[in-house]
Protein backbone atom coordinates (compact mmCIF):
# COMPACT_ATOMS: atom_id res chain seq x y z
CA UNK A 1 0.00 0.00 0.00
CA UNK A 2 0.98 3.68 -0.27
CA UNK A 3 0.25 6.48 1.38
CA UNK A 4 0.36 10.03 1.32
CA UNK A 5 -0.24 12.48 3.87
CA UNK A 6 -1.04 16.21 3.63
CA UNK A 7 -2.61 18.73 5.77
CA UNK A 8 0.09 20.56 7.54
CA UNK A 9 1.05 23.88 7.63
CA UNK A 10 1.51 26.75 9.80
CA UNK A 11 -0.85 27.60 12.98
CA UNK A 12 -1.15 29.26 16.06
CA UNK A 13 -0.99 27.94 19.74
CA UNK A 14 -4.36 26.97 20.37
CA UNK A 15 -5.55 26.53 16.75
CA UNK A 16 -6.52 23.51 14.69
CA UNK A 17 -5.59 21.12 12.49
CA UNK A 18 -6.72 18.01 10.03
CA UNK A 19 -4.46 15.65 8.72
CA UNK A 20 -5.33 13.27 6.13
CA UNK A 21 -3.56 9.92 4.44
CA UNK A 22 -4.78 8.83 1.93
CA UNK A 23 -4.14 5.11 0.75
CA UNK A 24 -3.92 3.22 -2.49
CA UNK A 25 -5.06 -0.17 -3.05
CA UNK A 26 -7.87 -1.87 -2.12
CA UNK A 27 -6.80 -4.04 1.00
CA UNK A 28 -7.18 -0.58 2.90
CA UNK A 29 -9.62 -1.93 5.22
CA UNK A 30 -6.83 -4.82 6.37
CA UNK A 31 -4.53 -2.51 8.16
CA UNK A 32 -3.96 -0.75 11.37
CA UNK A 33 -3.75 2.96 10.97
CA UNK A 34 -1.44 4.99 12.82
CA UNK A 35 -0.26 8.32 12.72
CA UNK A 36 3.56 9.41 14.12
CA UNK A 37 5.84 12.30 14.71
CA UNK A 38 9.45 13.26 14.73
CA UNK A 39 10.62 16.62 15.73
CA UNK A 40 13.76 18.00 14.85
CA UNK A 41 16.19 16.09 16.78
CA UNK A 42 14.20 13.58 18.30
CA UNK A 43 12.80 9.95 17.73
CA UNK A 44 9.77 9.48 15.83
CA UNK A 45 6.80 8.58 18.51
CA UNK A 46 3.61 7.20 18.15
CA UNK A 47 0.83 9.51 18.34
CA UNK A 48 -2.15 7.89 17.42
CA UNK A 49 -3.53 4.73 16.23
CA UNK A 50 -6.82 3.11 14.74
CA UNK A 51 -7.91 -0.21 14.38
CA UNK A 52 -8.84 -2.08 10.63
CA UNK A 53 -12.24 -1.87 11.91
CA UNK A 54 -12.62 1.76 13.37
CA UNK A 55 -13.93 0.67 16.67
CA UNK A 56 -10.80 1.02 18.42
CA UNK A 57 -8.55 3.95 18.87
CA UNK A 58 -5.15 4.76 20.61
CA UNK A 59 -3.70 7.93 21.56
CA UNK A 60 -0.67 9.41 23.37
CA UNK A 61 -1.37 10.97 26.53
CA UNK A 62 0.27 14.22 25.19
CA UNK A 63 -2.58 14.55 22.49
CA UNK A 64 -5.56 12.71 24.64
CA UNK A 65 -8.59 15.07 24.56
CA UNK A 66 -7.27 17.26 21.79
CA UNK A 67 -6.36 14.62 19.05
CA UNK A 68 -8.88 12.47 16.82
CA UNK A 69 -8.15 9.70 14.80
CA UNK A 70 -10.50 8.71 12.29
CA UNK A 71 -10.65 6.37 8.98
CA UNK A 72 -12.77 6.21 5.78
CA UNK A 73 -12.62 2.61 4.49
CA UNK A 74 -14.82 4.15 1.42
CA UNK A 75 -12.65 6.54 1.05
CA UNK A 76 -9.52 4.84 1.71
CA UNK A 77 -8.56 8.15 3.97
CA UNK A 78 -7.58 8.01 7.49
CA UNK A 79 -7.63 11.54 9.34
CA UNK A 80 -5.83 13.23 12.26
CA UNK A 81 -7.49 15.92 13.40
CA UNK A 82 -5.73 18.27 15.75
CA UNK A 83 -7.22 21.20 18.39
CA UNK A 84 -5.81 23.04 20.71
CA UNK A 85 -2.46 22.79 19.54
CA UNK A 86 0.62 23.59 21.47
CA UNK A 87 4.05 24.91 20.27
CA UNK A 88 5.63 20.99 21.63
CA UNK A 89 3.09 19.56 18.84
CA UNK A 90 5.49 20.75 16.28
CA UNK A 91 7.07 17.69 14.35
CA UNK A 92 6.70 15.99 11.25
CA UNK A 93 3.78 14.15 11.24
CA UNK A 94 3.74 10.43 9.51
CA UNK A 95 0.69 8.21 8.52
CA UNK A 96 1.18 4.61 8.47
CA UNK A 97 -0.20 1.07 8.06
CA UNK A 98 0.02 -2.04 10.19
CA UNK A 99 -0.42 -5.46 9.10
CA UNK A 100 -1.64 -8.47 11.59
CA UNK A 101 1.18 -8.58 13.76
CA UNK A 102 3.01 -6.58 16.48
CA UNK A 103 1.92 -3.71 18.47
CA UNK A 104 0.30 -0.63 17.53
CA UNK A 105 1.74 1.14 19.84
CA UNK A 106 5.32 0.21 18.51
CA UNK A 107 6.62 1.96 14.93
CA UNK A 108 8.81 -1.29 14.63
CA UNK A 109 5.06 -3.02 14.14
CA UNK A 110 4.49 -0.23 10.74
CA UNK A 111 5.17 -2.05 7.43
CA UNK A 112 4.41 1.01 5.12
CA UNK A 113 4.86 4.79 5.40
CA UNK A 114 3.29 7.96 3.96
CA UNK A 115 6.27 10.54 3.43
CA UNK A 116 5.44 13.08 6.29
CA UNK A 117 3.88 16.38 6.47
CA UNK A 118 5.27 19.63 8.29
CA UNK A 119 2.90 20.95 11.26
CA UNK A 120 4.26 24.26 12.99
CA UNK A 121 2.48 25.33 15.95
CA UNK A 122 4.12 29.14 16.85
CA UNK A 123 2.76 32.48 17.33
Amino acid sequence: VQLQASGGGIVQPGGSLRLSCAASGRTFSSYDMGWFRQAPGKEREFVAAISRSGRGTYYTDSVKGRFAISRDNAKITVYLQMNTLKPEDTAVYYCAAKEVYGSVWSRESYDYWGQGTQVTVSS
